[in-house]
Protein backbone atom coordinates (compact mmCIF):
# COMPACT_ATOMS: atom_id res chain seq x y z
CA UNK A 1 0.00 0.00 0.00
CA UNK A 2 1.22 3.41 -0.79
CA UNK A 3 1.52 6.06 2.19
CA UNK A 4 0.99 8.67 -0.22
CA UNK A 5 -0.07 8.96 -4.40
CA UNK A 6 0.48 12.48 -5.41
CA UNK A 7 -1.33 13.28 -8.08
CA UNK A 8 -0.76 15.96 -11.01
CA UNK A 9 1.56 16.83 -13.66
CA UNK A 10 5.64 17.02 -12.92
CA UNK A 11 6.93 20.07 -14.47
CA UNK A 12 10.63 21.18 -15.47
CA UNK A 13 11.41 24.79 -14.81
CA UNK A 14 13.50 27.70 -14.81
CA UNK A 15 13.39 29.86 -11.60
CA UNK A 16 15.02 33.19 -10.96
CA UNK A 17 15.23 35.17 -8.01
CA UNK A 18 17.38 37.61 -6.63
CA UNK A 19 19.71 35.34 -5.19
CA UNK A 20 19.74 32.31 -7.31
CA UNK A 21 19.16 31.00 -10.95
CA UNK A 22 18.79 27.31 -12.32
CA UNK A 23 21.06 25.69 -14.89
CA UNK A 24 18.63 25.12 -16.99
CA UNK A 25 15.39 23.41 -16.61
CA UNK A 26 15.05 21.12 -13.08
CA UNK A 27 12.61 18.83 -11.93
CA UNK A 28 9.72 20.85 -9.89
CA UNK A 29 5.95 20.52 -9.63
CA UNK A 30 3.49 20.49 -6.55
CA UNK A 31 2.95 17.06 -6.16
CA UNK A 32 6.60 16.26 -6.85
CA UNK A 33 7.81 18.47 -4.23
CA UNK A 34 5.27 17.03 -1.72
CA UNK A 35 6.32 13.39 -2.36
CA UNK A 36 9.92 14.11 -2.54
CA UNK A 37 9.17 15.94 1.23
CA UNK A 38 7.45 12.79 2.32
CA UNK A 39 9.88 10.16 1.23
CA UNK A 40 12.45 12.48 2.88
CA UNK A 41 10.79 13.14 5.85
CA UNK A 42 10.16 8.97 6.72
CA UNK A 43 7.38 7.55 3.90
CA UNK A 44 8.06 4.50 3.15
CA UNK A 45 6.23 4.03 -0.50
CA UNK A 46 5.44 7.29 -2.38
CA UNK A 47 4.13 7.18 -6.02
CA UNK A 48 3.04 9.86 -8.36
CA UNK A 49 0.89 10.24 -11.51
CA UNK A 50 1.23 12.37 -14.52
CA UNK A 51 1.86 13.01 -17.57
CA UNK A 52 5.59 14.14 -19.88
CA UNK A 53 6.20 14.37 -23.08
CA UNK A 54 8.96 12.73 -24.97
CA UNK A 55 10.93 15.59 -24.63
CA UNK A 56 11.80 14.92 -20.85
CA UNK A 57 10.95 11.11 -21.00
CA UNK A 58 14.01 9.97 -19.76
CA UNK A 59 14.55 12.27 -17.62
CA UNK A 60 12.16 11.90 -15.76
CA UNK A 61 12.51 8.31 -15.43
CA UNK A 62 15.88 8.63 -14.23
CA UNK A 63 15.12 11.16 -11.50
CA UNK A 64 12.16 9.24 -10.18
CA UNK A 65 15.33 6.26 -9.75
CA UNK A 66 17.37 8.43 -8.08
CA UNK A 67 14.58 10.10 -5.63
CA UNK A 68 12.93 6.80 -4.91
CA UNK A 69 9.76 7.40 -6.03
CA UNK A 70 6.90 4.87 -7.75
CA UNK A 71 5.67 7.12 -10.40
CA UNK A 72 2.62 6.22 -13.37
CA UNK A 73 3.46 8.18 -16.21
CA UNK A 74 1.01 8.82 -19.55
CA UNK A 75 3.08 10.22 -22.46
CA UNK A 76 1.57 13.43 -24.19
CA UNK A 77 1.80 14.72 -27.42
CA UNK A 78 3.23 17.79 -26.84
CA UNK A 79 6.17 18.79 -24.87
CA UNK A 80 6.51 18.09 -20.83
CA UNK A 81 5.01 20.96 -18.41
CA UNK A 82 6.92 23.83 -17.24
CA UNK A 83 7.13 27.63 -16.34
CA UNK A 84 9.75 30.31 -16.31
CA UNK A 85 9.32 31.59 -12.87
CA UNK A 86 10.89 34.81 -11.97
CA UNK A 87 10.78 36.71 -8.73
CA UNK A 88 11.12 40.25 -7.83
CA UNK A 89 12.97 41.63 -4.09
CA UNK A 90 9.46 41.20 -2.55
CA UNK A 91 9.02 37.73 -3.32
CA UNK A 92 6.50 38.09 -6.16
CA UNK A 93 6.48 36.32 -8.97
CA UNK A 94 5.55 36.14 -12.82
CA UNK A 95 5.14 33.07 -14.34
CA UNK A 96 5.49 32.34 -18.32
CA UNK A 97 4.28 28.87 -20.10
CA UNK A 98 7.21 26.82 -21.41
CA UNK A 99 5.28 23.50 -21.94
CA UNK A 100 1.76 21.86 -21.05
CA UNK A 101 1.45 18.61 -20.88
CA UNK A 102 -2.00 16.62 -21.25
CA UNK A 103 -4.68 16.11 -18.91
CA UNK A 104 -5.20 12.97 -15.89
CA UNK A 105 -8.01 11.47 -16.51
CA UNK A 106 -10.16 7.86 -14.46
CA UNK A 107 -9.42 6.00 -17.87
CA UNK A 108 -6.19 3.69 -17.59
CA UNK A 109 -6.16 4.74 -13.93
CA UNK A 110 -3.45 2.34 -12.10
CA UNK A 111 -6.07 0.58 -9.22
CA UNK A 112 -2.25 0.05 -7.00
CA UNK A 113 -2.68 3.98 -6.81
CA UNK A 114 -6.23 4.01 -5.13
CA UNK A 115 -5.10 1.74 -2.50
CA UNK A 116 -3.27 4.53 -0.65
CA UNK A 117 -3.78 6.33 3.07
CA UNK A 118 -3.31 9.67 1.51
CA UNK A 119 -3.68 11.29 -1.86
CA UNK A 120 -2.67 14.50 -2.68
CA UNK A 121 -4.03 16.32 -5.45
CA UNK A 122 -1.59 18.86 -7.08
CA UNK A 123 -2.52 20.21 -10.46
CA UNK A 124 -0.13 22.72 -12.32
CA UNK A 125 -2.56 23.69 -14.68
CA UNK A 126 -5.35 22.17 -14.85
CA UNK A 127 -4.81 19.11 -15.36
CA UNK A 128 -7.17 17.58 -13.33
CA UNK A 129 -11.26 18.04 -13.02
CA UNK A 130 -14.26 17.81 -10.61
CA UNK A 131 -14.94 14.93 -12.99
CA UNK A 132 -11.66 12.92 -11.77
CA UNK A 133 -12.12 14.38 -8.51
CA UNK A 134 -15.40 12.29 -7.90
CA UNK A 135 -14.02 9.59 -9.58
CA UNK A 136 -10.78 9.26 -6.68
CA UNK A 137 -13.76 10.09 -3.57
CA UNK A 138 -16.01 7.32 -5.00
CA UNK A 139 -13.01 4.42 -6.15
CA UNK A 140 -10.62 4.73 -2.67
CA UNK A 141 -10.79 5.21 0.83
CA UNK A 142 -7.77 7.38 0.96
CA UNK A 143 -8.17 11.21 2.56
CA UNK A 144 -7.62 13.63 -0.15
CA UNK A 145 -5.74 16.60 0.35
CA UNK A 146 -6.09 19.29 -2.38
CA UNK A 147 -3.35 22.08 -2.99
CA UNK A 148 -5.65 23.99 -5.75
CA UNK A 149 -3.07 26.39 -7.30
CA UNK A 150 -3.26 24.57 -10.81
CA UNK A 151 -7.04 25.07 -10.86
CA UNK A 152 -7.07 28.65 -11.00
CA UNK A 153 -4.55 29.18 -13.39
CA UNK A 154 -5.35 30.44 -16.81
CA UNK A 155 -2.47 30.94 -19.74
CA UNK A 156 -3.22 34.64 -21.45
CA UNK A 157 -2.64 35.32 -24.85
CA UNK A 158 1.18 36.22 -23.88
CA UNK A 159 1.71 33.17 -22.42
CA UNK A 160 1.98 34.22 -19.08
CA UNK A 161 -0.07 33.26 -16.23
CA UNK A 162 -2.78 34.61 -14.42
CA UNK A 163 -5.22 33.59 -12.25
CA UNK A 164 -9.23 32.88 -12.16
CA UNK A 165 -11.61 30.88 -10.45
CA UNK A 166 -15.33 29.72 -11.25
CA UNK A 167 -16.85 29.78 -7.53
CA UNK A 168 -19.47 27.56 -8.55
CA UNK A 169 -17.31 24.57 -9.88
CA UNK A 170 -14.93 25.35 -6.90
CA UNK A 171 -18.04 24.68 -4.66
CA UNK A 172 -18.32 21.03 -6.22
CA UNK A 173 -14.36 20.78 -5.67
CA UNK A 174 -14.53 21.49 -2.11
CA UNK A 175 -16.93 19.19 -1.06
CA UNK A 176 -14.98 16.40 -2.47
CA UNK A 177 -11.88 16.43 0.02
CA UNK A 178 -10.91 16.42 3.23
CA UNK A 179 -7.96 18.97 3.22
CA UNK A 180 -7.56 21.97 1.31
CA UNK A 181 -4.70 24.66 1.22
CA UNK A 182 -3.98 27.55 -0.95
CA UNK A 183 -1.89 30.60 0.02
CA UNK A 184 -3.51 33.73 0.73
CA UNK A 185 -3.36 35.25 -2.79
CA UNK A 186 -4.93 31.78 -3.93
CA UNK A 187 -7.40 31.87 -1.20
CA UNK A 188 -8.65 35.71 -2.24
CA UNK A 189 -8.83 34.58 -5.58
CA UNK A 190 -11.40 31.53 -4.74
CA UNK A 191 -13.78 33.02 -1.71
CA UNK A 192 -13.06 36.71 -2.88
CA UNK A 193 -12.08 37.15 0.38
CA UNK A 194 -8.78 39.51 0.87
CA UNK A 195 -8.98 39.01 4.81
CA UNK A 196 -7.34 35.29 5.32
CA UNK A 197 -9.15 34.14 8.33
CA UNK A 198 -12.39 35.23 6.08
CA UNK A 199 -11.08 33.26 3.08
CA UNK A 200 -10.39 30.49 5.83
CA UNK A 201 -14.02 31.00 6.70
CA UNK A 202 -15.34 30.89 3.25
CA UNK A 203 -13.39 27.57 2.38
CA UNK A 204 -15.04 25.56 5.36
CA UNK A 205 -18.64 26.65 3.94
CA UNK A 206 -17.56 25.29 0.44
CA UNK A 207 -17.45 21.82 2.06
CA UNK A 208 -13.94 21.15 3.10
CA UNK A 209 -13.26 19.23 6.63
CA UNK A 210 -9.84 21.02 7.14
CA UNK A 211 -8.86 24.21 5.31
CA UNK A 212 -5.50 25.80 5.37
CA UNK A 213 -4.52 28.74 4.05
CA UNK A 214 -0.34 29.60 4.17
CA UNK A 215 0.68 32.97 4.74
CA UNK A 216 4.33 32.86 3.38
CA UNK A 217 6.85 34.39 6.07
CA UNK A 218 3.85 35.00 8.17
CA UNK A 219 3.21 31.47 8.74
CA UNK A 220 -0.40 29.77 7.89
CA UNK A 221 -3.90 29.50 9.81
CA UNK A 222 -5.97 26.38 10.18
CA UNK A 223 -9.67 25.76 11.08
CA UNK A 224 -10.52 22.42 13.16
CA UNK A 225 -14.14 22.80 13.80
CA UNK A 226 -14.41 26.38 15.51
CA UNK A 227 -11.18 26.64 16.68
CA UNK A 228 -9.10 28.75 14.88
CA UNK A 229 -4.95 28.22 14.98
CA UNK A 230 -2.73 30.81 13.48
CA UNK A 231 0.57 28.56 13.10
CA UNK A 232 4.08 30.75 13.84
CA UNK A 233 6.88 30.44 10.59
CA UNK A 234 10.06 29.43 11.47
CA UNK A 235 12.10 32.61 10.77
CA UNK A 236 14.70 32.11 8.38
CA UNK A 237 16.04 33.72 5.15
CA UNK A 238 14.34 32.59 1.47
CA UNK A 239 16.48 32.14 -1.30
CA UNK A 240 13.88 30.22 -3.84
CA UNK A 241 10.15 30.68 -2.44
CA UNK A 242 9.22 27.75 -5.19
CA UNK A 243 8.12 24.67 -3.71
CA UNK A 244 7.48 26.09 0.02
CA UNK A 245 3.81 25.44 0.09
CA UNK A 246 4.46 22.24 -1.48
CA UNK A 247 6.67 21.29 0.97
CA UNK A 248 4.52 22.21 3.63
CA UNK A 249 1.88 19.84 1.68
CA UNK A 250 3.84 16.71 1.97
CA UNK A 251 5.30 17.12 4.94
CA UNK A 252 2.06 17.41 7.04
CA UNK A 253 0.78 14.54 5.50
CA UNK A 254 3.44 13.03 6.33
CA UNK A 255 3.48 14.44 10.06
CA UNK A 256 -0.75 13.43 9.84
CA UNK A 257 -0.39 10.07 9.00
CA UNK A 258 2.23 9.62 12.14
CA UNK A 259 0.05 11.04 14.45
CA UNK A 260 -3.47 12.03 13.40
CA UNK A 261 -2.74 15.39 15.21
CA UNK A 262 -3.74 17.97 13.07
CA UNK A 263 -1.61 21.04 15.33
CA UNK A 264 1.62 18.82 15.10
CA UNK A 265 1.26 17.98 11.68
CA UNK A 266 0.80 21.76 10.67
CA UNK A 267 3.76 23.07 13.09
CA UNK A 268 5.82 20.02 11.12
CA UNK A 269 4.79 21.55 8.01
CA UNK A 270 5.86 25.48 9.03
CA UNK A 271 9.20 24.05 10.29
CA UNK A 272 9.90 21.68 7.12
CA UNK A 273 8.62 24.80 4.60
CA UNK A 274 11.16 27.08 5.81
CA UNK A 275 13.74 24.55 5.49
CA UNK A 276 12.72 24.42 1.66
CA UNK A 277 12.81 27.58 0.62
CA UNK A 278 16.81 28.37 1.95
CA UNK A 279 17.57 26.21 -0.54
CA UNK A 280 16.96 25.49 -4.97
CA UNK A 281 15.90 22.69 -6.74
CA UNK A 282 14.75 19.39 -5.93
CA UNK A 283 18.08 18.01 -4.34
CA UNK A 284 16.72 19.84 -1.39
CA UNK A 285 18.52 18.50 2.12
CA UNK A 286 15.48 17.66 4.56
CA UNK A 287 15.44 15.25 7.76
CA UNK A 288 13.12 14.83 10.17
CA UNK A 289 15.60 15.29 12.98
CA UNK A 290 16.13 18.75 11.76
CA UNK A 291 12.39 19.66 11.12
CA UNK A 292 11.55 18.82 14.47
CA UNK A 293 14.05 20.39 15.89
CA UNK A 294 12.60 23.80 14.07
CA UNK A 295 9.64 22.64 15.51
CA UNK A 296 9.90 22.49 18.94
CA UNK A 297 11.55 25.87 18.55
CA UNK A 298 8.40 27.61 17.41
CA UNK A 299 5.56 25.52 19.36
CA UNK A 300 5.07 28.27 22.03
CA UNK A 301 3.95 30.75 19.70
CA UNK A 302 0.73 28.71 18.13
CA UNK A 303 -2.35 31.13 19.12
CA UNK A 304 -5.61 29.28 19.21
CA UNK A 305 -9.20 31.21 19.06
CA UNK A 306 -12.38 30.63 19.18
CA UNK A 307 -14.86 30.94 16.59
CA UNK A 308 -18.49 31.34 16.26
Amino acid sequence: MFDLVGIGNPVYDIIITPRSRTNGRVLSGCSTNACLAGKRLGLQRVGMVGCVGPDFAARISNDMKTYELEISLNSTEGGTGGFRLIYDERGDRTLDVLGVANKIGAEGFPDEYLDAKFILIGPILGEVDLHFLEFLRSSSKAAIYLDPQGLIRTIGKDGRIFHECDYQTFKSVARVVDFIKPNEHESEIITGQKDPVQALLRLRDLGSAVPIVTLADRGSILLNGDELYRIPPFPTTAIDPTGAGDVYAGSFITEYLRTNNLIESALFASAAASMMVEQVGPDFTMSTELVEKRRNAIRGRIVKERLT
